[in-house]
């Protein structure tokens, strides 16, 4: 396997860029899908650091393949990000309105805090 660790992260940093352009914007459940994708990106070069490789998005499971310590806190949020992948961009999971009706500036200030979390631990790992 290629290593391609860093990539992964820069493209990781510019999803974070993207969740803090979406949070000055006011597009706060945009923010945690881009907070989401920053975390799996990050997650994702960890397994490519690692030498190892899993498809999907579920940073739960993502993590769960790296087969590392992972602090407490950093599983907190995953759970908490993972809560946000399909809910904060689809109209259907709601019985009326769009994610937009049901997405908070606290939410949005949550799912930034635990992606730089996320990806301070990654670079913190991969060193």
């Amino acid at each position: 396997m290629v290593s391609r660790f860093r990539d992964w992260l820069k493209q990781s940093e510019r999803n974070a860029m993207s969740a803090l352009a979406n949070y000055r914007e006011g597009i706060f459940e945009e923010v945690c899908f881009e907070s989401h994708q920053a975390a799996e990106k990050a997650i994702k070069a960890l397994l490519n650091y690692l030498h190892k490789e899993r498809r999907g998005h579920s940073l739960l499971f993502l993590l769960s393949e790296a087969q590392v310590e992972v602090p407490e806190e950093i599983k907190q949020c995953v759970l908490y990000l993972d809560k946000h992948y399909i809910p904060s961009r689809y109209p259907d999971v709601y019985d009326e309105g769009t994610p937009s009706d049901y997405y908070t500036k606290e939410d949005a200030e949550g799912c930034l805090s635990c992606m730089s979390k996320i990806i301070d631990w990654v670079k913190s790992t991969v060193k």
